[in-house]
C-alpha cells in the first residue's frame, strides 16, 4: 500500500513540473513575443520619425532651392532691363561700397574730411558706407544716389549755388540764380533726403524710414522709374530730376565705369 502511495505521489510530483515546465516556457515565449512586438514597434516610430525629418529636410530644401531660383531669375531680368537701355533706380545690386570708394579715389580729387567730418564721415570709407546703408534701407540702388551726388557736387568739391555745410549732395530745392536750397543737420540725413528724392521718382511705393525729404510731396510718384528718365527732356511725362540735356544717361555712363572697377 506504502509503495502504491509513493509511486502515485511520485507521478503527480512529475506531472507537476511538467505543467510547471510548459507555464514556464509558454510564458517566456509570450515575453519573447512581447518584447519583439515592443522592438517592432520602436523601429517603426523611429524610422517613421526620421522619414518625417527627410521629407521636412526635402521640403525646406526646396523652398530654399526656389527661393534662390526667383532671385536670380529677378536678377537676371532686371541684367536684361539694363542692357536694354534702362537703368532702375529700384532694386538690388552688385556694386559694392569698395567699388564706391576706389570711383572717388580714382577722380583724384581730395576728399573733404574736415567740412563732411562735422557731419559724421570724416573718411570717403563712412562717406560711401553711410550711401550704401540709406540706399538699401529705402530698396534704392546705392550707385545711383551716389553717382548722382559725385555728379551734382563735382566729386564733393562744390562750386554752385548749394556749399558743402549745407550737406545737400545733390541740389535739393536748388533753382538756379544763386538759390542755395536746402539745408541738413547732417551728412546722414542729408544723404536720406536724396535718397527718398530718388524713391519718389522711380516709384509709388511708401518710404521705409521716417521722411526727412522737405521736397518729397511734390514729386510726381513713379514718374521716372529709370535713371535715365530723371532728365526732363528725356522724360516720357516731361518730369524728372533736372533740366539738363542727358542728364540721366550722363550719371548711367558714370555708373558703367565704376561697375568695372575691380
Amino acid at each position: 500500500m506504502n509503495k502504491w502511495n509513493n509511486e502515485k505521489l511520485k507521478f503527480w510530483l512529475e506531472a507537476g513540473l511538467a505543467l510547471l515546465l510548459v507555464l514556464t516556457l509558454g510564458l517566456a515565449g509570450a515575453r519573447g513575443i512581447f518584447a519583439k512586438d515592443i522592438e517592432e514597434k520602436s523601429v517603426s516610430a523611429k524610422t517613421k520619425v526620421e522619414q518625417e525629418k527627410g521629407a521636412d529636410a526635402k521640403e525646406k530644401g526646396s523652398e530654399a532651392e526656389k527661393k534662390d531660383k526667383a532671385e536670380e531669375n529677378a536678377a537676371q531680368e532686371t541684367e536684361e532691363v539694363i542692357a536694354d537701355g534702362q537703368y532702375p533706380i529700384m532694386g538690388e545690386s552688385s556694386v559694392t561700397v569698395e567699388q564706391m570708394i576706389s570711383f572717388f579715389e580714382e577722380s583724384g580729387e581730395e576728399y573733404p574730411s574736415e567740412a563732411l567730418g562735422k557731419g559724421g564721415a570724416d573718411s570717403i570709407e563712412t562717406f560711401c558706407q553711410m550711401y550704401y546703408d540709406e540706399a538699401v534701407a529705402e530698396g534704392v540702388r546705392p550707385e545711383v544716389a551716389f553717382v548722382q551726388t559725385m555728379k551734382e557736387t563735382g566729386w564733393l568739391q562744390y562750386g554752385g549755388d548749394a556749399s558743402i555745410e549745407q550737406f545737400n549732395f545733390a541740389g535739393l530745392g536748388t533753382t538756379g540764380g544763386g538759390v542755395p536750397g536746402n539745408s541738413y543737420p547732417d551728412v546722414r540725413t542729408g544723404i536720406r533726403a536724396q535718397i527718398q528724392h530718388l524713391k519718389a521718382y522711380a516709384t509709388e511705393d511708401a518710404l521705409a524710414q521716417v521722411c526727412v525729404d522737405d521736397r518729397y510731396e511734390y514729386v510726381k510718384k513713379g514718374s521716372a522709374p529709370y535713371v535715365e528718365w530723371l532728365g526732363q527732356k528725356e522724360n516720357p511725362e516731361g518730369a524728372g530730376w533736372a533740366t539738363a540735356e542727358n542728364y540721366g544717361y550722363s550719371i548711367v555712363d558714370m555708373i558703367n565705369k565704376m561697375k568695372n572697377i575691380e
